[in-house]
């Protein structure tokens, strides 16, 4: 029997990638999306064209509202998204945090995910956090996924029967160039992805947010063509 995995899938560039390794390594890959109340549904849509492209056994949208409490410029209208023409800088440390921060996001989503692998009697989760072009979000970090792993064990039936859930995320210590390569050789459609944090209703990019500006050098130095439609700026 194929064994089932939990993969989150957020529409974008980083998690794309973590579901065609998913699917290479032999997964029957159920694929969950949140709908948290983030400024636009653009990377929810995508998150349905990237499971259907790429093969998910199931693909699933959880809803749940982080815009009640706020606290981040991706669920809160009162808080700009930040926006430069420059670089973004990379290996940020832990001084460099920005407003995009959604507090416990990633905490949230893993806890959903872990649920729902359980359920499905799988022993594998994966996330595409990243700990090299990941804009100093402190749930992104290698020690983060550890203590995650380790609560988890503890925390479930299927930990305290000798089952634990793993959580892999194969892209901690790759650069964006790197995988955009890796996810190209892959044959992921990457026009079908959305990593803007403030994307208009139809998907296209802003090309000015952190996460536009990672993606762009990443395609850049990759020396691949980038898909992403961006909005045109006078």
């Amino acid at each position: 029997m194929i064994k089932p995995a939990v993969v989150l899938l957020s529409g974008g560039l980083d998690s794309a990638t973590v579901l065609a390794q998913a699917q290479q390594s032999g997964y029957a890959c159920h694929t969950l999306s949140f709908d948290y109340g983030q400024r636009h549904r653009a990377e929810i849509a995508a998150s349905c064209c990237v499971a259907e492209a790429l093969g998910a056994t199931e693909h699933r949208v959880f809803h749940l509202d982080l815009s009640l409490f706020g606290g981040s410029a991706l669920t809160d209208a009162r808080i700009a998204v930040p926006v430069s023409s420059e670089k973004v800088v990379v290996n940020a440390t832990a001084s460099d945090i920005p407003v995009t921060y959604v507090p416990a996001r990633n905490t949230i989503m893993l806890s959903v995910a872990l649920a729902w692998a359980e359920v499905l009697g799988s022993e594998d989760l994966f996330i595409g956090v990243n700990a090299v072009d990941y804009s100093g979000y402190p749930d992104c970090r290698p020690e983060y996924i550890a203590a995650f792993s380790h609560m988890a064990s503890l925390a479930t039936k299927a930990g305290v029967e000798g089952h634990p859930v793993r959580i892999h995320a194969p892209l901690q210590h790759l650069s964006k160039t790197d995988i955009v390569r890796l996810g190209t050789a892959l044959g992921v459609d990457y026009s079908l992805t959305v990593s803007c944090y403030q994307a208009d209703e139809h998907g296209n990019a802003c090309g000015r947010c952190d996460a536009c500006r990672l993606r762009r050098q990443g395609f850049e130095q990759a020396g691949i063509a980038d898909p992403t439609r961006y909005i045109a700026h006078n």
